[in-house]
């Protein structure tokens, strides 16, 4: 419940400011893939993979963000038969606001209870929350590690 009592407010504040900042319609859920997203492109069940989401979920939600104009799907050059979801100028523009958000909420944490305790916080979560195998979502990363 402690968790849940730091990350609803911050993910509230999150989707207040991206709305402030022309991004209304982005949502947790969207946040969610965005986070793992960059300018190389990364194919869906990849995506379903690191967000341990179902394939068909993942799928909707890049739906979604495709019509919202955050990502495109490219033919992937190494493998005809796979896609790339890459990030559109809208997407690279939310990913930048939300990193500036999400630095802002981790500096006035690291604030509250010294940046060496918030630190070692985040550490400590890091290690609660990431499985050994998979790669943590873009620092400061998009809701799942702030």
């Amino acid at each position: 419940m402690l968790a849940a009592r730091l990350l609803w407010p911050l993910e509230e504040e999150l989707f207040a400011r991206l709305a402030d900042c022309g991004h209304g319609l982005v949502r947790p859920r969207h946040g969610a893939l965005l986070a793992y997203l960059d300018e190389t492109g990364v194919r869906p069940t990849e995506l379903a993979r690191l967000t341990a989401q179902h394939k068909q979920v993942v799928g909707r939600v890049l739906d979604e963000l495709e019509e919202l104009g955050y990502v495109e799907r490219r033919p992937d050059p190494t493998d005809r038969r796979s896609k790339l979801v890459v990030l559109t100028e809208r997407g690279r523009d939310e990913q930048a606001h939300a990193d500036r958000i999400l630095a802002d909420i981790e500096a006035r944490y690291a604030a509250k209870i010294g940046p060496e305790r918030y630190e070692h916080f985040r550490n400590l979560l890091r290690e609660l929350v990431q499985p050994a195998h998979q790669p943590a979502p873009r620092s400061p990363g998009h809701g799942s590690e702030g």
